[in-house]
């Protein structure tokens, strides 16, 4: 049995029981009142709150979240992200940005940018050709050694996000925010069931890229490229923070067909998608099975993508998660 949480209460002058409550406090910033909801605890004899300690601390970061929020500001988290991903300090970013050399240090003591200086960071982290205008019109005042570090990790990365179309790179931005980690292997094979799966529902392939097959399955090549350092490991990467958002431009279509192969081919691991797709169609008619190196160059078209799951849906239906759930089983039963 757990110990009953025990502490003093003023009102009851003795140590009590209490309880975690959700509740709402009101804070005056930069002259504008606000409510917050936050965390109390509560007496469970008398009713009163009382002192928890830790609890203050963590409600002043509640509060902190909320008003960025409100406010659509950059959160501290997002700074020191910029930063890493940027291979920059404190005093060189605030310089390449524009802003006075000890800004970006007083955003990250606590002090609430405005919000055009939260536009300009927002912008920085979500855009590598920004950030690279922003260090050569600053270069002087950067300084040779910050300029080149931080040029360096710009390009690479301008480099790897200019490799994929930009329908690709918000199809898996949405992948990331909807399962919060996925492995490589697996994101090559629901992007390929995404694909099939949009193109029967709504007559046009979602993204342009062109799939080959490999020894695991149907891969697009330059995604591979992006992750692959992370092997079999979930994807976990700050650099990849540009992608965040970007699913926003989405339509409904797009968002309901990812969904529901999220929702269903999603559940599974990659090793598993991998041995289903080895019994389908597309891959199975393009890959060279005397292939030793395991990848092989053999497209799988497009065309082939499509009427294979054209033929799929006279049996399954694939406007519905159940429909898809039901063709997974069929495959895993074989």
């Amino acid at each position: 049995m757990a110990k009953e949480r025990t502490q003093f209460c003023i009102e009851c002058r003795k140590e009590t029981g209490y309880e975690i409550r959700r509740g709402q406090c009101t804070h005056c910033i930069k002259g504008q009142e606000y409510t917050f909801n936050v965390l109390k605890a509560v007496c469970v004899e008398c009713g009163e709150e009382v002192n928890l300690p830790g609890l203050m601390d963590s409600n002043a970061k509640l509060i902190d979240e909320q008003y960025r929020e409100l406010e659509n500001l950059v959160s501290v988290e997002d700074i020191n992200t910029l930063m890493e991903v940027y291979n920059i300090g404190k005093a060189p970013l605030s310089l390449a940005l524009g802003f006075g050399e000890i800004t970006i240090t007083r955003y990250l003591q606590g002090q609430y940018p405005s919000i055009e200086y939260s536009n300009i960071i927002r912008k920085a982290l979500s855009d590598a050709g920004f950030m690279m205008d922003c260090l050569e019109e600053n270069k002087a005042k950067v300084g040779d050694t910050a300029f080149k570090k931080s040029w360096s990790a710009a390009m690479k990365l301008k480099e790897l996000v200019d490799s994929v179309s930009e329908k690709m790179l918000i199809t898996i931005s949405y992948i990331f925010e909807k399962t919060g980690e996925i492995t490589p292997l697996a994101l090559q094979k629901i992007l390929y069931y995404i694909q099939g799966i949009f193109m029967v529902n709504y007559g046009r392939p979602l993204f342009s890229e062109e799939c080959q097959a490999w020894v695991h399955g149907p891969v697009y090549e330059k995604v591979y490229d992006m992750f692959k350092g992370f092997k079999y490991n979930p994807i976990e990467d700050k650099r990849f923070v540009i992608f965040r958002d970007r699913f926003q431009m989405l339509t409904d279509e797009e968002k309901e067909v990812i969904d529901m192969v999220l929702n269903s081919f999603g559940m599974y691991s990659g090793k598993t998608l991998e041995r289903i797709t080895h019994k389908e169609a597309p891959w199975a008619d393009a890959y060279d099975d005397d292939n030793v190196c395991g990848y092989t160059n053999e497209p799988i078209t497009k065309d082939a993508i499509r009427d294979y799951f054209k033929s799929v849906s006279h049996e399954f239906d694939l406007k519905s998660e159940e429909g898809l759930k039901k063709y997974i089983q069929k495959q895993l039963a074989c």
